[in-house]
Order: C-alpha cells, then sequence, then structure tokens
C-alpha cells in the first residue's frame, strides 16, 4: 500500500472516529386525557405529554394514574427501525451526523367509576364469610 493511500486510510479513520454519529431514541408518551402521571419500567418519567430517551427496543412497562381516572397498567412495543438492524447499525453509527428516532406511545384512559359504599361493605362481609366458614 502506497504512503498516500494510507495517510488517506488513517485520515478517513481518524475523521470517522471523531466526527462519528450516533442515534437518538426518544419515546413521548401521551395520554387522554393529558396530565397523567406516567411510570416506564418502574421508573416515574413525568406527566403526559413527555418525551424521554430510551436505549434499546423491545417491550417497556406502563403504568399511567390521574385522578378522576382508572389506573392503567399496560406494555407496549418498541419496534427496532431498520437502520438499527445488525450490521446495518455498524454503519449508521460511524456515519457523521446523527440520526433521531421519535417513537410514539398513546393511550386513552377510563374515567373511575363510583363505588357504592353499602355495596362494598356487603361484598367484603359476604368474602369473608367464604373464606372464613367455608360456605359458597
Amino acid at each position: 500500500m502506497g504512503r498516500e493511500l494510507r495517510a488517506g486510510v488513517l485520515v478517513v479513520a481518524m475523521w470517522l472516529a471523531v466526527g462519528g454519529g450516533c442515534v437518538r431514541r426518544t419515546v413521548t408518551i401521551n395520554t387522554t386525557p393529558q396530565g397523567a402521571a406516567v411510570v416506564l419500567n418502574d421508573q416515574q418519567v413525568g406527566t403526559s405529554p413527555v418525551a424521554v430517551d430510551f436505549l434499546w427496543y423491545g417491550d417497556y412497562d406502563v403504568v399511567l394514574r390521574k385522578d378522576g381516572y382508572r389506573t392503567l397498567k399496560t406494555n407496549h412495543r418498541l419496534h427496532t427501525p431498520w437502520y438499527q438492524l445488525p450490521g446495518i447499525d455498524f454503519v449508521v453509527e460511524i456515519l457523521p451526523f446523527t440520526l433521531h428516532d421519535q417513537q410514539e406511545m398513546s393511550f386513552v384512559m377510563e374515567e373511575a367509576q363510583p363505588v357504592d359504599r353499602e355495596t362494598l361493605l356487603k361484598d367484603a362481609v359476604e368474602f369473608r364469610e367464604r373464606t372464613l366458614f367455608g360456605s359458597e
């Protein structure tokens, strides 16, 4: 290999090492209505709508809480884009710019139904009786 070619390869390699880009991954969690507390994989991340960075693609546990609404416990899968597939991701990581993968999760929360105190107490007594005395 000639001296000029080696120097050129070295310059390109240094440029890629120093100026290489990456992929920024962000997920935005929206709820209807807005203003729900958002817990993502057991970590409180904010109030909807909220955008957070994430590191991997796959399943995420989501818990949403808002006064006057039923707590929603679910999961959501973040899908891998084509440019993050094995092999292609290496090439993308050395490009001299940053890609931004923006994904979104959207959820609709149900209003909480009021609980009738008398019915709740009656059900509790019946459950206690069945548990203690085995009656069906």
